[in-house]
């Protein structure tokens, strides 16, 4: 979450009304995050969260991301739907940009989880799983293993800026990942960017999973690396926390199961995810307006997690 577009309160008080909430109260942006521009909106008629949706999300993607929140929610899951107004509208054009009110959700996200909050969180990352198996709309993932190629290009040597012969070391994952990507593994429309900040808890019980954003349709077990990447290790990716990926992993083994396909693969899937998140989050560093009200990521804390999976990855995935 970000912000990047200024919206007036006079614009807010109008959207309001048109889903019967009352006077605005006050209106916060929230800085965390980098993808869209976001406020905390106090309403009469409640608390909520307006979503701008900025350059990297595609308007044409809403009506998918809409309706996985609406189904997983049907189901029961804790996810926040995005309000209609009093018209049956979900998506708003806000201050020029497509826009959604959506639901707030009660809990905090946490920056040094326990080894049972991770394993709460491995446990909603598998029900969420099981709830998609019958979601049938699609959604391509384009930060795959090609998007990853063409961000590398499109980032070329000035990531060496970052840290010199990072350009280099991109180069060499990326020939590894083409080499050993698994195939034939189970796919399904996934969350792809469940960190720590996209899961609200209150104690050990998980309140809410947010910011579904990045979801498409992937290997299945992509999900639970991207999530074990984010989880198990400090915030400057330098320490490794054995008990956080081991809950994590049996969270989601008992609550949807793991095959021995899947556990094998991790490894190799742990590394792209450690890889795309340094590529996306150089990317960023090198091409955040200077005047954005954002905290740019450092990009070298997804390196020390693939220098680490590298030397260590099969070890720990093993049952």
């Amino acid at each position: 979450m970000a912000v990047y577009t200024h919206v007036p309160a006079e614009e807010m008080a109008v959207l309001l009304a048109s889903y019967g909430l009352g006077a605005l109260r006050s209106a916060k942006g929230i800085a965390e995050g980098v993808e869209n521009s976001n406020y905390l909106v106090e309403a009469e008629g409640g608390r909520f969260i307006l979503t701008l949706y900025e350059k990297r999300v595609d308007a044409g993607d809403l009506p998918f991301f809409l309706a996985l929140l609406d189904h997983l929610a049907d189901r029961g899951l804790p996810v926040p739907r995005a309000l209609r107004d009093r018209e049956g509208r979900q998506i708003q054009t806000v201050a020029g940009r497509p826009a959604c009110l959506i639901e707030f959700l009660e809990g905090v996200s946490l920056s040094h989880p326990t080894a049972a909050q991770a394993r709460a969180a491995g446990e909603a990352l598998g029900q969420m799983h099981a709830a998609l198996a019958d979601f049938m709309p699609t959604r391509p993932n384009t930060l795959g293993l090609p998007g990853w190629h063409e961000l590398a290009a499109r980032c070329g040597d000035a990531v060496d800026a970052i840290q010199p012969g990072l350009s280099a070391r991109i180069g060499q994952e990326l020939a590894y990942l083409d080499a050993h990507w698994p195939a034939g593994l189970p796919r399904s429309v996934i969350h792809a960017d469940l960190f720590p900040d996209n899961v609200l808890m209150l104690g050990d019980t998980v309140t809410g999973v947010i910011d579904f954003y990045f979801a498409c349709t992937e290997i299945r077990a992509w999900d639970l690396a991207v999530t074990h990447s984010a989880w198990a290790f400090s915030s400057d990716g330098a320490t490794y926390d054995e008990a956080i990926g081991r809950a994590l992993l049996d969270g989601y083994a008992d609550a949807f199961g793991l095959s021995d396909a899947e556990r094998a693969a991790l490894p190799v899937l742990a590394r792209g995810s450690a890889l795309r998140f340094t590529l996306t989050r150089a990317w960023d560093w090198l091409n955040t307006p200077a005047d954005a009200l954002v905290t740019r990521k450092d990009p070298l804390t997804f390196l020390r997690r693939l220098d680490f999976y590298a030397a260590r990855g099969t070890e720990l995935f093993t049952a």
